[in-house]
């Protein structure tokens, strides 16, 4: 089994020799605000559920000091904290998280709470039951949106949109994840793609991908990271993950590539 239910409280700190089930990773740049309750919250959910778990947090030389904030905490629950040199982009983030991480399970999740960390059981739960990838959705029943701002609304409802060739996933720019590791082994991610979710839907070997509805909150602290640079880098990305798909299409031989489980199913 991938999780349990239980509410029975886990120990602090697992076996040394003993890896965890699943890894989260959390980029941040400029999260001091949310830093600390972001983690407590996770480490709480982990132990409540009796999930093995550690959180790696990949931090972009944040001039506020978040990755000082994570290290405070590395005594008290299985965090590790990755110091870069600049702000080297979300993607490449999450692939040094990747690459520290020892879980079976990988995972993602923003840094400022607007992912609930009480999604983490039920994402594992859709891999229990026989998904390779499970997506945090906003745009299936049962998922929505709260204090977001209309304008990133329609900005996201247009990507997600606008990604529809490539996958069915319906919230294909979701920042919250977990997929397992076995299927990503062999797969080149990009360091360019902002989102890490909808490089991983296309490129990795995950056959069956389930979305679990929650409910996004926009920040109440800190600044969106959004940039027009970041836009035009998805359309970007978009372009250059429908090139690489056609040309895998072409060598395989085969029509679609893997399988799409609706929520529930």
């Amino acid at each position: 089994m991938i999780g349990s239910a239980s509410a029975s409280a886990a120990p602090a700190v697992r076996p040394a020799l003993s890896p965890p089930l699943v890894s989260i990773v959390l980029p941040t740049y400029n999260e001091r605000e949310r830093i600390a309750e972001c983690i407590d919250a996770l480490m709480s959910v982990m132990r409540a559920n009796r999930i093995d778990g550690e959180v790696i947090v990949v931090d972009d030389n944040s001039p506020d000091g978040t990755a000082s904030i994570a290290e405070s905490l590395t005594t008290q629950y299985p965090v590790r904290v990755i110091r870069r040199t600049g702000k080297l982009g979300l993607g490449s983030a999450v692939r040094a998280g990747f690459a520290a991480a020892a879980g079976t399970v990988l995972g993602v999740m923003d840094a400022d709470l607007s992912h609930p960390p009480n999604l983490l059981p039920r994402l594992l739960h859709a891999l229990e039951t026989g998904a390779d990838f499970a997506v945090g959705s906003r745009y299936v029943p049962g998922g929505g949106t709260r204090d977001w701002p209309l304008g990133r609304w329609i900005l996201s409802r247009l990507a997600c949109l606008t990604a529809r060739p490539l996958t069915p996933v319906r919230d294909a720019t979701s920042g919250v994840f977990l997929i397992r590791r076995d299927v990503l082994r062999g797969v080149r991610m990009s360091t360019r793609g902002f989102k890490i979710g909808l490089e991983l839907l296309v490129r990795s070997k995950a056959r069956v991908v389930v979305e679990v509805p929650y409910m996004f909150v926009g920040r109440s602290a800190g600044q969106s990271k959004l940039t027009v640079a970041e836009m035009l880098g998805y359309l970007c990305q978009l372009a250059e993950l429908a090139h690489w798909r056609w040309h895998r299409r072409r060598r395989l031989g085969v029509r679609s590539i893997g399988r799409f489980q609706e929520p529930g199913s």
